[in-house]
């Protein structure tokens, strides 16, 4: 069974296409957590605590600001497109840990990655994520 049979999607495309963008982003969310904590457990032997806490830096909003700064240029219009709308759409909420300009890239990677899986863009998004852990690995590697 794939990941995309197991979590069914009930939505059209052009119902996810009006979603709002922190929808996007919520989901996205989640879907880069899973996929990063799925990473570590698969690369490391690490006890939960230390998961945790690795996990850490590659979900803040630092490292996913430096993530899609760094995608950018080779995205699709259309990947551009969300990554515009999520970035400049209004968010009530203020970050405690980040500064706002972080906070807004890193909303933006989140909305993109929820876009891509909402949309069923599987290969695309496994593309990114893998590039973005690729990248994050590196620079975690170079910082000890």
């Amino acid at each position: 069974m794939e990941l995309f049979d197991l979590f069914k999607i009930d939505k059209t495309e052009l119902d996810i296409k009006t979603l709002s963008p922190l929808t996007w982003a919520y989901v996205g969310d989640c879907v880069y957590e899973l996929y990063i904590r799925t990473h570590l457990v698969n690369t490391t032997k690490y006890k939960p605590h230390k998961l945790h806490v690795e996990a850490i830096k590659y979900v803040k909003a630092q490292a996913q600001a430096k993530i899609i700064m760094e995608l950018l240029e080779n995205l699709s219009e259309e990947e551009q497109y969300i990554v515009k709308r999520t970035r400049n759409t209004e968010n009530h909420h203020l970050p405690k840990n980040a500064n706002p300009q972080d906070y807004m890239y890193a909303t933006a990677f989140e909305g993109l990655i929820g876009y891509l899986y909402l949309t069923k863009q599987e290969k695309r998004l496994k593309e990114i994520l893998d590039i973005s852990t690729k990248s994050l690995d590196e620079h975690l590697a170079n910082m000890v």
